[in-house]
């Protein structure tokens, strides 16, 4: 017991320090191409999938109410109203970027859980970015982080780089790199 009349409690388990020495950082991963794929790279990479797949069904919900979203938005170009054609072409081009953002994901999905490290920087840079934005918007523009609008994105943007920046997921991506 102690002085003040609590319970002395005996020493657990050493704890990892709260930052970690630069040495044990640049320290190499080792060269291991039988190694199993860990959680963390499964994590990743079905965030990122499933980023694809809200990618999809974004793309379907757009489609489906093109209409109504644009009554709901004030089109004026130059006092004009836009043409069907400018319309069309609008809807085409918004699909298409979105389109192409779900295939990219797909793909670097799939190369992360296949062990990819190109596909494991390039996410982490896109969603360091993303978070990135996010904060500027508020920051800048004081636009509010809310469940309908950035709050999901950015939580899954931050996981997804907690997940494939642990030094499991890279030890993985890097397992065949001889040093």
């Amino acid at each position: 017991r102690c002085a003040a009349g609590g319970r002395v409690s005996a020493p657990g388990p050493a704890q990892r320090p709260a930052y970690e020495p630069i040495d044990r950082l640049l320290r190499p991963t080792p060269y291991d191409p039988d190694m199993r794929r860990p959680a963390t790279t499964v994590a990743g990479a079905c965030l990122v999938l499933l980023g694809a797949v809200v990618s999809v069904l974004s793309m379907v919900d757009i489609a489906t109410n093109w209409h109504t979203y644009l009554k709901s938005i004030v089109l004026e170009i130059g006092g004009a109203v836009p043409t069907p054609d400018v319309v069309n072409a609008a809807l085409a081009v918004i699909l298409g970027v979105i389109g192409v953002t779900a295939v990219v994901e797909l793909v670097c999905g799939l190369l992360i859980l296949r062990g990819s490290n190109a596909a494991r920087v390039l996410v982490m840079i896109v969603s360091a970015i993303s978070i990135s934005a996010a904060f500027v918007s508020w920051w800048a523009r004081d636009q509010e982080i809310t469940l309908q609008t950035t709050l999901l994105s950015l939580a899954v943007d931050i996981l997804v780089l907690l997940a494939l920046s642990s030094r499991s997921a890279a030890a993985y991506a890097r397992r065949r790199e001889k040093h």
